[in-house]
C-alpha cells in the first residue's frame, strides 16, 4: 500500500483515461436553438396549472374544453395526482392520444402500443442508437448515415457508443436536397470500416431547411430496403413549413403507401415539443414510434425505459396537449387557431427576410429556406482569411464567427459543428427573433461581412455571390 502511493493521489478521472470518444464532440452549446417561447405556452401553462391545482376546475376564467382535457389526464394519473409515477412508455392516455394525431395526420392506422414517451426527441434517438450499436460477428462497429450537415446529436451519439459514422452530403447546389447515388456512394465506401445499419433522416432538415418530396422519400425507402438498414426520421420540425407548394410527408404515411414489400420496413420517428410552434423547450417533452418491431425488442425498450425512471407527468401533459389541439366546435379554438396561423406566418416571414438579406452582398450566399427555424448560409472567405484563421488555430468559420461576435456582439454557430463539404465554410443562425430585432441583427451581420471581406481581400480572390 506504502510502496503505491509514493506518487501521491492521481485523479482517475482525466483526459487521457476517459473515454477518448467523448473528447472528439463537437456540439454547439450554449446554443441560439430557441430564443424565446411563444404565445401559445399561455395554453399550456393553462392545462399544466389546473393539472397541478385541481381545485381550478371550478374557476370560470378557464374555458371548458380546457377544463375538459386537465380532468382527461387526472382521471389517468394514480391518486388523480400528477406527482405520480407512470409507466415506463408513458401513460396510456396520452400514448392513445399521440396515436390518434399521427393517424390524423398520415391517413394510415397507429396503435399505441408502438409508441413510446420521452423526455424531448433527444432520449429516443439516443435510445434507438444505443440499441443497435452491437459489432457484428465480423467485429465491425455498426454504421450509421447521418446526413452532412446534421445537428451533431448524431455524430456526438455515435462516437459515444462507438458506431462508425457515415457521412453523406446533401447538395448545397439544389437547395441542400438529398440524392440517392449520394446514398449509395457513401455507404459502399463505408463497408470496408463497419456494418451499415441504420440511416438517420432529419425532415425538415436541420439546419439546412429543406423539406423532402414524396419522390425524394420514396427513393430514400427503396435504398434503405434494398440495403436492409433501419430508417431513424427526425420530423421534429413537420409543423415548420414555410412554402405554400411543399407538404411535410412523414415517412411513415409514405411507407404505407407504397405497400408490399415496404410496409414491412421496420422505420422510428421522433417528434418534440421543443419545436414547431409550441416552442416548449424546458419541459423536455417528446414521443417516437416504432413500427414492426416485435414484443421481444418492445420489451427490451420498455426496460431501457424503466433504467432511465419515466418521463415527468407534466413533459407528458404538454406531449397531449400538442397532440390534442382545440378543435373547431370548442370555445378555444378561435384563440388558438389565429395564435398558431400568426406564429407560423410571422415565421414563414423572418426566413425570407433572412434569405433575401443573406444574398445581397459579395462573398455571402444562402439556399432557400423552406423548413425548420434556421438558415446556413456559405461564406465565400478568401484565402487570406483561412491563412489567419490557422495562423489562430482556428477553423476559417470559427474565426469568421468569433470576429463576428467580438466586434458586433451577434453570436452565430460556426458550420463545422454541423459538417460541411471540405473547403466551405457556413455558419447557422435561427430566425426566432420578432423582426424587429432580427432586422438589426442580420444588418449587423452584413455590416460585417463587407468590412471583414474588404479586410481579408487578396488579389487571387474574387467574391462572388450567386442569386437562388
Amino acid at each position: 500500500m506504502e510502496e503505491n502511493n509514493k506518487m501521491g493521489y492521481i485523479p482517475i478521472l482525466r483526459t487521457d483515461t476517459i473515454n477518448q470518444s467523448f473528447t472528439r464532440f463537437e456540439f454547439p452549446w450554449p446554443s441560439l436553438l430557441v430564443d424565446r417561447a411563444n404565445e401559445l405556452r399561455e395554453e399550456i401553462r393553462k392545462i399544466l396549472s389546473l393539472c397541478m391545482d385541481p381545485s381550478l376546475l371550478q374557476n370560470e376564467d378557464y374555458p371548458s374544453d380546457i377544463k375538459q382535457r386537465a380532468a382527461t389526464i387526472l382521471e389517468n394519473c394514480i391518486g388523480r395526482n400528477i406527482g405520480s409515477y407512470s409507466r415506463p412508455w408513458g401513460l396510456e392516455i396520452v400514448r392513445k392520444q399521440v396515436a390518434k394525431y399521427i393517424q390524423q395526420r398520415d391517413g394510415v392506422p397507429s396503435d399505441y402500443e408502438d409508441i413510446f414517451l420521452t423526455p424531448g426527441a433527444t432520449d429516443a434517438l439516443r435510445i434507438l442508437l444505443y440499441l443497435l450499436s452491437y459489432k457484428d460477428e465480423s467485429d465491425k462497429p455498426a454504421g450509421v448515415m447521418v446526413p452532412i450537415p446534421q445537428y451533431p446529436l448524431f455524430s456526438c451519439t455515435a462516437l459515444e457508443y462507438g458506431m462508425y459514422q457515415i457521412k453523406y452530403y446533401l447538395n448545397e447546389d439544389t437547395d441542400w436536397s438529398l440524392d440517392v447515388p449520394e446514398l449509395q456512394r457513401a455507404i459502399n465506401a463505408s463497408r470496408i470500416h463497419c456494418k451499415p445499419k441504420v440511416l438517420v433522416i432529419i425532415n425538415p432538415g436541420n439546419p439546412s431547411g429543406f423539406v423532402l418530396s414524396k419522390t425524394e422519400i420514396q427513393n430514400i425507402i427503396k435504398f434503405a430496403y434494398e440495403e436492409n438498414i433501419f430508417i431513424l426520421a427526425d420530423e421534429v420540425y413537420q409543423d415548420n413549413v414555410y412554402d405554400s407548394d411543399v407538404e411535410f410527408l412523414s415517412f411513415k404515411k409514405i411507407l404505407f403507401e407504397m405497400g408490399h414489400p415496404y410496409d414491412q420496413m421496420q422505420l422510428a420517428s421522433v417528434m418534440s415539443g421543443s419545436k414547431g410552434f409550441v416552442g416548449e423547450c424546458g419541459t423536455r417533452s417528446g414521443f417516437c414510434e416504432i413500427l414492426n418491431v416485435d414484443s421481444e425488442v418492445k420489451d427490451v425498450l420498455k426496460k431501457l425505459a424503466c433504467i432511465r425512471l419515466v418521463q415527468n407527468i407534466p413533459s407528458q401533459i404538454v406531449t397531449y396537449c400538442q397532440t390534442n389541439p382545440p378543435q373547431p366546435e370548442e370555445p378555444s379554438y378561435k384563440l388558438y387557431f389565429m395564435e398558431k396561423k400568426l406564429i407560423l406566418n410571422s415565421l414563414r416571414e423572418r426566413a425570407q427576410f433572412c434569405y433575401e438579406k443573406l444574398n445581397s452582398v459579395p462573398g455571402l450566399s444562402c439556399r432557400r429556406v423552406i423548413g425548420a427555424i434556421f438558415v446556413y448560409p456559405r461564406m465565400h472567405l478568401s484565402q487570406k482569411a483561412v491563412k489567419e484563421a490557422q495562423a489562430r488555430n482556428q477553423t476559417p468559420d470559427e474565426f469568421y464567427a468569433m470576429e463576428l461576435l467580438e466586434n458586433h456582439g451577434v453570436c452565430v454557430l460556426p458550420g463545422c459543428l454541423f459538417g460541411q463539404r471540405t473547403g466551405t465554410y457556413h455558419f447557422r443562425m435561427p430566425f426566432l427573433s420578432q423582426m424587429d430585432t432580427l432586422t438589426v441583427i442580420v444588418e449587423k451581420i452584413l455590416c460585417f461581412h463587407q468590412s471583414f471581406m474588404e479586410k481579408f481581400k487578396d488579389e487571387i480572390f474574387q467574391t462572388s455571390n450567386t442569386s437562388f
